[in-house]
């Protein structure tokens, strides 16, 4: 097994975090048929989005070595 993890800046995990709250709110609004907190569930993963763009989470992309089995 390899011990690269899920390694990346912390600011790149704040991108995600904030991108996951949205998803979790906008889901959150489909039982409770809430087209508000629909609104508010996008607007947070947009504002998520270009925090990742801002932080580049991008560049913390990984690629493992090739393995010789």
């Amino acid at each position: 097994m390899s011990g690269s993890g899920h390694g990346g800046r912390p600011l790149s995990w704040v991108a995600v975090t904030v991108i996951f709250i949205g998803f979790l709110v906008g889901g959150l609004a489909i039982p409770l048929s809430s087209w508000a907190l629909g609104g508010v569930g996008l607007g947070v993963v947009v504002v998520g989005g270009i925090i990742a763009l801002v932080v580049d989470v991008m560049s913390d992309v990984v690629l493992d070595t090739a393995r010789n089995n």
